[in-house]
């Protein structure tokens, strides 16, 4: 594992990937900080290793995210690692989906990576060293029909990540964008018990849905080479190839999926 500090935080760390992530760097012997707002998903979590420490917090609310933040630092230590996972995925068309739910999908995945990055890095640039691995998301570059305002938090999320990368290097701070294709995780179900979209449906029956465990462990080559971006699976690279060179046949790819 690429990680030499002592104390990470993870977001999103109850469950998925960011569960995994807290796992394997409580296994190393570090200090880890999970942030959640799922009570008993973080107690299960927490009580898989005395080297996880869970904290309750809404990264939409930037107060909460400061106010945890100096906690963490204030009892385990300064914090080393950032990965930000944190993130929700409900599923309707546009005109279905309640405003209130898309600036909702927006403030959590957007504005939560904002606030996570904003409040972190600048800690550690100060002490000139830290990881901040960051989730976009190939969804943020492939649309979808029943996921537009995923998407665009995701589109967001990727310009945001992409340009903070490039004004903070040579800061000794690594910051690393992660782009997954759908992964078998808990955030799959958010999909499919609202509108239940079918291409969504059928990767997960056909086992065609990434493993996380795959997406954590290529995360971790990733900073071992140094990388800044990480398009984790082949699948992830085809349909952002896609995207950029025959954005029309992609979407006949994925019109045909929804069928």
């Amino acid at each position: 594992m690429a990680f030499n500090g002592k104390v990470a935080l993870v977001t999103g760390g109850a469950s998925g990937m960011g569960q995994l992530s807290a796992i394997a760097l409580a296994e190393t012997g570090a200090q880890v900080a999970i942030f959640d707002m799922n009570d008993d998903a973080l107690a299960t979590t927490a009580a898989l290793s005395a080297n996880i420490h869970p904290f309750r917090c809404d990264v939409s609310d930037l107060q909460q995210v400061r106010e945890r933040v100096a906690e963490i630092e204030s009892t385990l230590g300064p914090i080393d690692r950032l990965t930000h996972c944190a993130a929700i995925m409900p599923s309707a068309s546009l005109l279905e989906q309640p405003v209130d739910l898309i600036t909702k999908i927006m403030d959590i995945n957007y504005k939560g990576t904002v606030h996570l990055t904003k409040t972190v890095l600048p800690l550690m640039r100060e002490r000139g060293r830290g990881q901040i691995i960051l989730y976009g998301s190939i969804a943020g570059y492939v649309p979808a029909p029943e996921l537009g305002g995923y998407c665009a938090s995701k589109a967001a999320t990727n310009t945001f990540t992409e340009v903070i990368t490039r004004e903070n290097r040579g800061s000794g701070v690594h910051i690393l964008t992660v782009h997954p294709p759908m992964v078998n995780t808990p955030l799959i179900n958010q999909a499919l018990e609202s509108s239940n979209p079918k291409n969504i449906r059928e990767s997960l029956e056909k086992g065609r849905l990434a493993d996380p465990q795959f997406i954590v462990d290529e995360v971790e080559k990733a900073l071992d080479k140094g990388m800044d971006v990480l398009y984790p699976g082949v699948e992830a690279k085809i349909l952002t190839w896609m995207r950029r060179f025959s954005p029309s046949v992609l979407w006949k790819v994925i019109d045909a999926s929804m069928k």
